[in-house]
């Protein structure tokens, strides 16, 4: 292990400045560091965010990705761009001890250099990890579910999605067909939800340039566990997806689980077979790992414990927002509420903590975290959303709007935001791209194949069990 390099060579009688640790590059790092950057004089404090990916995902406009009406692109944020006066660290941070003030990162070099882990030393830590998708242990889940959390999962699904079509397009075997055209999506969140209404409206356009596949021939199922889907716009919206998502053919399954899915056969707690050759896995999510490995106290669910102030409860130095934070809600009727671990609250919890973090480091006063949740938005496909707003409750073209217009003015940066409104325009006035470049996952089949190779072929699909109940 090595110690990654200090800058601290100050002059005499000046203090050093502050090393600030930002762990994460997800909103709350990358608010965190441009909320500093911005406000930190010359010399107080040196900024470093270790995040493995060079850019931060605007994970609203995942679903809106998938289905082509936004390039991958402008999806992202690129991290060296916004955050220049940060010193930016691509690695995965495995190891914080707060007590000693080090945290142990892999980088992306750390295996050609054969000198293991380096090991970097802060006075101030931003523990912003975020949290990754919440799996179980069922049955052939490992190997054919798909998440829906990056934006590669999101384009991955789309190049999927549409292979499936041009699969079922060829194939004479009708079970293949069955099964290619079958697509199982597995939460009611937002996540799922969204991606599934944006799919299955994308896919639905698509059918018509293919000669022998029709919208109906396509069928996909949302599964959840709970008696509702949604939650967060409220049970009367909740109900209106619903119905929305059935009149659409779609097939919803409340108070449902996914038992197995092994040989490519969803199976349902109701007793529902479905062959199928995509199972989108959506449901919930939990804290990032990192956070297992550090001395920092934690809550039941293995969220950090913080105050209001956006501190780790009883730990100096140490501060903490987002999905990885129980952040207390002072603004809840019921005692002992925390913030719901949604970007909402993560992008106004990094704005709270760069000024705390500042207020500190100045010796001043510290201010409590409050923030009122004024609502949540969802779509549902081109034209189609639920909004609940202010106490309002919209359905139909203007929930969508209202979703654009809010997820536009959110999307960081002034580049972005234009580029997303171009695209959008340009939807508007030219059809849709129904193109799947799934090739992307093998860039060197070809030039293998040309230098003597051999085309990089999947795994042979298992014969999935003849279907006993498709109706449950």
């Amino acid at each position: 292990m090595v110690k990654a390099a200090n800058s601290r060579g100050d002059a005499p009688g000046t203090p050093p400045p502050a090393r600030i640790l930002v762990v994460g590059g997800g909103y709350v790092g990358m608010y965190t560091a441009l909320g500093l950057q911005r406000k930190l004089r010359s010399g107080e404090a040196e900024i470093t965010v270790v995040t493995p990916e060079p850019y931060m995902t605007y994970q609203p406009f995942l679903p809106e990705a998938a289905a082509g009406s936004i390039s991958p692109r402008h999806v992202v944020v690129p991290l060296r761009r916004v955050l220049d006066r940060c010193r930016i660290v691509i690695g995965e941070a495995r190891r914080i001890d707060h007590a000693k003030r080090t945290a142990t990162v892999t980088t992306l070099a750390t295996a050609d250099e054969g000198t293991g882990d380096i090991e970097i030393e802060y006075d101030e830590l931003v523990l912003a990890p975020g949290s990754v998708s919440r799996t179980l242990p069922i049955p052939g889940l490992a190997d054919y579910g798909i998440g829906f959390k990056t934006v590669e999962e999101a384009i991955g699904l789309r190049n999927h999605v549409i292979e499936q079509m041009d699969i079922a397009s060829s194939t004479r075997d009708p079970e293949i067909r069955a099964a290619a055209l079958t697509f199982v999506f597995v939460g009611g969140g937002y996540a799922g939800v969204e991606a599934l209404g944006e799919l299955e409206d994308m896919a639905r356009y698509a059918a018509r340039y293919y000669h022998n596949v029709k919208p109906e021939d396509m069928k996909w199922v949302l599964v959840e566990a709970s008696d509702r889907i949604l939650p967060e716009v409220g049970p009367e919206m909740g109900t209106y997806t619903v119905r929305e998502l059935r009149r659409r053919n779609i097939d919803v399954r409340l108070e449902t689980r996914l038992d197995s899915c092994e040989n490519r056969v969803a199976v349902l707690s109701d007793g529902s077979r479905f062959p199928t050759r995509t199972i989108v896995w959506t449901a919930g999510v939990k804290p990032h790992p990192v956070l297992a490995a550090t001395d920092l106290p934690k809550n039941d669910h293995g969220r950090l414990a913080c105050t209001a102030f956006l501190t780790v409860e009883g730990v100096e130095h140490a501060w903490a927002a987002g999905d990885a934070a129980a952040v207390p809600d002072i603004t809840a009727a019921e005692s002992g509420a925390t913030c719901a671990p949604n970007a909402q609250h993560a992008v106004r919890q990094a704005k709270q903590l760069a000024d705390n973090l500042l207020a500190a480091l100045r010796d001043e006063a510290l201010t409590e975290y409050a923030h009122k949740y004024v609502g949540s938005v969802a779509s549902l496909g081109l034209h189609k959303g639920v909004a609940h707003i202010y106490g309002r409750k919209l359905k139909g073209y203007p929930a969508w709007f209202m979703h654009r217009a809010y997820h536009l003015s959110r999307v960081p940066t002034f580049n972005r935001k234009m580029r997303v409104l171009a695209e959008w325009t340009l939807s508007g006035l030219f059809k849709r791209e129904i193109v799947s470049l799934g090739s992307l996952e093998h860039p060197r089949a070809e030039f293998e194949l040309a230098a003597g190779g051999h085309r990089p072929h999947l795994p042979p699909t298992p014969t999935p069990d003849p279907p006993q109940d498709s109706q449950g």
